[in-house]
């Protein structure tokens, strides 16, 4: 037996609980590995509520988790990786345990701290289709809502990296650490369109948002054009025209590209906090009170 942070009905971080499981045993294709770290998405949040039970209904008990990073210990037949090898990637069946299940395991650099392994996985992988899927290029400009969250930091550093200039939108409290990315930081809130305007007078060619802050209208005026604005947090895109861009089970392709610019120091994932695996309650509601900046891991 192992032990698992585990769920049996939505509720608030106290219904996280730390259980005893059966370690997964991998299938073909799929490793099993020694946790490292597991990071903490607010997806998982969401999911743990209840709030994205219409879409992705739990069958309880449910381990949360998406990713995770760690040292691969049983493979199953045809797997990308060997027993010992340092790994990350997306899990299958849940992140916050000793023991984990990869589809397509990625290596993990030597350079890379286990707690930014784990927490480069779906931040990064959703922040590159993003930026595939809107097609902007060098000398274009891309505005990204939500520029200080998990997806958008990693956004505009990858947009930065590739000659685009940059708009972020943030809160006053983190307008600094967009500027020091790379962007032209925008404070959000009442009147950030004209304030965005000021800051690109040339126009706005794309708009990224990662805030679902009811900003979409505003983002296909600037633009002109709802096809060149994406969201990936706003569920009522579809009444803007705007694409609401979700896992497409292609994303993995992108991540050993990620974890070779996070390990030479090309790309910046601030980790927050760790926390023991036990504590995962106290992580959701560390996060869910937005006390910190930056992504919290959990270490089994």
């Amino acid at each position: 037996m192992s032990t698992a942070i585990a769920f049996s009905e939505y509720g608030g971080p106290e219904v996280l609980r730390l259980s005893e499981v059966t370690p997964p045993e991998p299938g073909p294709g799929q490793v099993r590995i020694k946790v490292k770290a597991a990071s903490v998405n607010p997806l998982d949040m969401k999911i743990r509520s209840g709030l994205m039970a219409d879409v992705i209904p739990a069958r309880f008990p449910v381990i949360p988790g998406l990713d995770a990073a760690g040292v691969v210990d049983a493979v199953g037949e045809g797997a990308g990786a060997a027993v010992g090898d340092e790994v990350l990637g997306a899990t299958a069946g849940g992140s916050y345990s000793e023991y984990a299940l990869l589809d397509r395991p990625v290596a993990k650099p030597a350079a890379l701290s286990w707690e930014t392994a784990a927490s480069l996985v779906t931040v990064g992988q959703t922040a590159f289709r993003v930026l595939a899927q809107l097609g902007v290029g060098a000398g274009q400009t891309l505005l990204v809502h939500g520029a200080a969250g998990g997806v958008g930091i990693v956004a505009v550093q990858l947009a930065v990296g590739r000659g685009v200039t940059v708009i972020g939108t943030a809160a006053e409290r983190d307008l600094e650490q967009v500027g020091r990315l790379g962007a032209t930081a925008v404070r959000y809130g009442d009147g950030w369109a004209e304030r965005v305007k000021a800051a690109a007078p040339g126009g706005v060619d794309f708009v990224f948002d990662a805030s679902g802050a009811g900003v979409l209208a505003e983002s296909v005026a600037l633009t002109g054009d709802a096809a060149r604005v994406t969201t990936i947090a706003d569920m009522a895109a579809a009444r803007h025209g705007v694409r609401f861009s979700a896992g497409t089970g292609e994303e993995g392709q992108s991540l050993p590209e990620l974890a070779r610019l996070a390990a030479d120091g090309s790309l910046a994932v601030p980790v927050w906090r760790s926390y023991p695996l036990a504590e995962a309650a106290r992580a959701h509601a560390d996060l869910e009170a937005r006390l910190g900046r930056g992504k919290a891991v959990l270490l089994p």
